[in-house]
């Protein structure tokens, strides 16, 4: 999953939904998509919606489905984002898939507002708390869990002979000549990290003790990003941005390019970056080593957002029941494995992580190690506003625009006052 996708669509989603709850009857209450009646298809036929990567894993499998319900499965080829704020209009309209895949910051608001229909995890005892939480708002399952992601630290397998264990590490390597940055004294390569983007900056605000909502994500009445591990960890941040980084590392816009043609060109040592990157490394050909990310200095571990995506059924669909089973069937051991097998994606199911971690790739046992340490993304719909408020947490600080301390007040008022206008509470 491209990873800025999925802020990119969360306000448009949330507010185009709320416009909708009125005409659709959606909300309080959704369907759920399991019962007892007979599990059959009420047209005999089951449309999912996937990306193209997915499209032959499903053709794949599908047979044996077919033949086990009876039932004919039409697959569309849809970029998920798309599906998903298209869902408001799409259902309604008659027009939706029964099945598709979101994105877990995507299942809450979705199912809180209608659109989602509850479900049962036909595969409950291979999914961690973590996983559970992904896929859960108000106590009600929106999704079963089929993929599972986080950032891990990339490093240069020529010149850096080990991972970094540490922060202290990371330090190590920004003393380094040799990653010393041509055309601006004193600036340095060795570490980079895209932190004026929220999305890289949590696990460090998180491991030094902020957080975004209360009660384990779930009280936007208390935001955590201006507490006194919050302002720490900007300030640690900030002097990575003042006194080692070069200029290109503070636009916001443009330092994923910036991180990249560092590390192409082999003057970067290590990043933290996503697993979506490994392909684009790879193709570079760049001898690249994959790791969970360091210690922080004050001991505890980059606590980085725990992301990826499930399984859900439309609310619209006629075919709740069979949809159910298809979600069951998906996301088995033995469907779990290959899904691995033909995507790399980390698969959710716990026997099919450890069939991942049999393979021994180091961007597998990378993303599942940090998992482990990886915050469930908050998937209540004001997390949109988090977005959107936290842009500048970093960067109002990084630039000397103002204080970490004040950088951190602003943008906290500012999500809190967003969230007050729009979700009055």
């Amino acid at each position: 999953m491209k990873k800025n996708n999925w802020k990119k669509y969360a306000v448009g989603l949330v507010s185009a939904s709320a416009l909708l709850l009125a005409a659709c009857g959606g909300g309080s209450g959704s369907d759920s998509a399991s019962s007892d009646s007979k599990n059959k298809s009420s047209d005999g036929e089951l449309h999912i919606s996937v990306d193209a990567g997915y499209v032959d894993y499903v053709n794949d499998i599908k047979d044996a489905f077919e033949k086990e319900h009876d039932v004919k499965i039409k697959v569309t080829e849809r970029d998920m984002f798309e599906q998903l704020e298209a869902l408001p209009l799409d259902g309604p309209a008659g027009n939706a898939p029964d099945v598709m895949m979101s994105a877990y910051d995507r299942v809450g608001p979705l199912g809180q507002q209608g659109h989602l229909a509850e479900v049962t995890l036909g595969n409950e005892e291979q999914y961690d708390d973590t996983d559970k939480a992904q896929v859960t708002i108000d106590d009600k399952i929106y999704a079963e869990p089929a993929v599972i992601e986080t950032l891990v630290l990339y490093y240069n397998k020529d010149l850096v002979d080990t991972p970094p264990k540490t922060f202290a590490d990371l330090e190590a390597l920004s003393k380094d000549k040799k990653y010393d940055f041509e055309g601006e004294a004193g600036k340095n390569t060795g570490f980079l990290a895209k932190w004026t983007d929220f999305y890289f900056s949590y696990g460090l605000v998180a491991g030094y003790g902020g957080y975004v909502f209360g009660d384990n994500g779930t009280d936007p009445t208390d935001i955590g990003l201006n507490n006194k591990g919050a302002v720490e960890a900007i300030t640690y941040a900030t002097d990575w941005f003042q006194k080692v980084w070069p200029q290109g590392m503070k636009d916001i816009t443009s330092s994923d390019a910036f991180i990249t043609d560092q590390f192409l060109a082999g003057k970067v040592g290590a990043f933290i970056g996503g697993p979506w990157q490994a392909a684009a490394l790879k193709e570079a050909g760049v001898n690249y080593g994959v790791s969970t990310i360091p210690t922080l200095d004050n001991g505890e571990e980059y606590q980085a957002f725990g992301g990826g995506k499930g399984w859900v059924v439309s609310n619209y669909s006629k075919n709740k029941d069979v949809a159910q089973e298809w979600l069951d069937y998906v996301t088995t051991t033995e469907n779990q494995n290959k899904f691995y097998d033909d995507t790399n994606e980390i698969p959710a199911n716990q026997e099919s992580r450890m069939y991942a971690t049999d393979q021994n790739d180091e961007l597998t046992s990378a993303v599942i190690g940090q998992y482990k340490e990886a915050q469930p993304m908050p998937n209540i719909p004001e997390m949109a506003e988090v977005w959107t408020g936290a842009e500048n947490l970093m960067f109002d600080a990084a630039s000397g625009n103002k204080t970490p301390k004040e950088s951190a007040d602003d943008a906290t008022k500012l999500i809190s006052e967003s969230i007050e206008q729009k979700y009055n509470h």
